[in-house]
């Protein structure tokens, strides 16, 4: 059993701001409870409290009391809950020892001093439970940002531990991938055990949680129980700023899109766009693609079917012999990369300054503070404009990196994954910057698994399929 007595949280980076406010909460012993709410309303400080990551690698003034199974858990280190409490983080490269998948998997054994026939026994049911033998023995940095969310639920998994914290698992999944999550995640309930998953894609688990805690600025807002939920309607999900309840994969959206669709005379090419790791193992191959000016295009399909590199090889991050030809004049890679901005999946790597408003600044053809301001209220970050970015949530990372692409008014944007860790209202918050950003005669390409976003912004889906 967990529980929550009264328990209060602030970081020391942000002392004034309170993660977590007087939180009450018990979760029994074999239960699956979803964690949700808006961007930085306490989910992932609730899951680091339990890990030990507070007050270890985050610090800050606790308050209240935590235990598990009656025990309090102040003072506990993270080694003491080895294997009693696994974790999948948000980002899965932040959990990462090993430079190969295979060794990954049995990084957690090694150090728990099991023997070896265990751990390769381990290893190879949760290889098969997970149905992830083609991802075994590869390096981790040629994986795609799902693939590597799928080796950090199965380095957790070979642990067997008795409580399990998911943060945003499917965030960077698609849609098959979420549903095989789905199977692992039905697994440990039937196994008994404990599961707090923080999630906004709340449709894949809605139906397998025994209750849903709704935050609210570190509180509880609402508290669902089974027989609620079975009850529970999309405009219930709407009034309560939640994500939709149900199942859509994103390829469906290809026909809905197509049947509404007007479709623009205007258009660039891209053309002979491919790409292979050490000219060994193609990863996408693509004669020609055409683009519509002034609309948003979703690229949607599988983990791994190179749609990121895609992205990278167009904005001209990757060498590639592709051209793109627009108003009757071709550009190499080199000419691209002045005339795109692109907004990685892994917002970690394209944030460099002290602030949120300096990161917009040094983004800008001329700087011009007044205009900044203007751009991050209306991306909802006016009050965080004096943050550290790395010192965010990661939603609210995204959009300062969103900030950014708008701010240096260049024509053609790249967004991959813009809605991982958004919630409803952030996400509604994006979508909307992107129906205005087109109006102005912004062209934006957006690989996304997000069915949601697709619906209320894109003009046009395509579809890549594995090479």
């Amino acid at each position: 059993m967990i529980e929550f007595e009264k328990v209060s949280f602030s970081y020391d980076a942000t002392p004034e701001e309170k993660s977590l406010s007087r939180l009450s909460l018990t979760v029994n012993t074999g239960e699956f409870v979803l964690l949700t709410g808006p961007s930085g309303c306490g989910k992932t400080t609730l899951l680091r409290l339990l890990n030990g990551l507070i007050p270890e690698f985050y610090s800050g003034e606790i308050r209240g009391n935590i235990r598990i199974d009656s025990q309090d858990i102040e003072g506990r280190r993270i080694e003491e809950q080895a294997g009693k409490i696994g974790t999948v983080f948000q980002n899965p490269r932040s959990q990462f020892f090993n430079v190969d998948t295979t060794s990954e998997l049995a990084f957690g054994p090694e150090n728990l001093g099991l023997p070896e026939d265990e751990i390769i026994w381990r290893i190879s049911k949760t290889v098969n439970d997970f149905h992830i033998r083609t991802l075994m023995n590869r390096s981790i940095f040629e994986l795609s940002g799902g693939e590597k969310q799928k080796i950090a639920c199965a380095s957790v998994d070979v642990l067997q531990p008795g409580i399990l914290l998911l943060d945003e698992p499917s965030a960077n999944l698609d849609y098959e991938a979420t549903e095989s999550l789905r199977k692992m995640l039905l697994a440990w309930k039937n196994a008994g055990k404990t599961i707090l998953i923080a999630e906004h894609r709340i449709s894949y688990v809605w139906d397998l949680v025994d209750r849903v805690i709704i935050l609210k600025n570190g509180s509880l807002k609402k508290e669902l129980h089974r027989s609620e939920i079975a009850g529970f309607t999309e405009e219930d999900a709407t009034r309560y700023g939640l994500r939709s309840i149900q199942r859509v994969p994103p390829t469906d959206m290809v026909s809905k899109i197509a049947e509404r669709a007007v479709r623009s005379k205007k258009c660039f090419s891209l053309k002979n766009f491919h790409y292979s790791y050490r000219k060994k193992q193609e990863i996408y191959s693509i004669p020609e693609m055409k683009i519509q000016i002034g609309k948003v295009t979703a690229i949607v399909g599988s983990n791994g079917a190179g749609k990121t590199t895609f992205l990278e090889s167009v904005c001209g991050i990757r060498k590639n012999d592709g051209i793109m030809e627009l108003n009757g004049v071709s550009y190499t890679y080199k000419k691209r990369i002045g005339m795109i901005f692109m907004v990685m999946q892994d917002v970690n790597h394209q944030l460099f300054t002290e602030t949120v408003l300096d990161e917009l600044l040094i983004s800008q053809p001329e700087e011009n503070k007044e205009e900044v301001n203007k751009i991050l209220t209306e991306v909802g970050l006016a009050s965080l404009a004096n943050r550290h970015p790395m010192s965010l949530s990661g939603g609210q990372k995204q959009r300062v990196a969103l900030a950014c692409a708008i701010a240096s008014k260049l024509p053609i944007m790249l967004l991959d994954e813009p809605t991982s860790g958004l919630g409803c209202a952030q996400m509604l918050v994006i979508a909307d910057i992107l129906n205005k950003l087109k109006e102005e005669g912004r062209t934006i390409i957006t690989v996304t698994h997000d069915s949601e976003f697709i619906k209320h912004c894109c003009d046009d889906v395509i579809r890549m399929e594995e090479a």
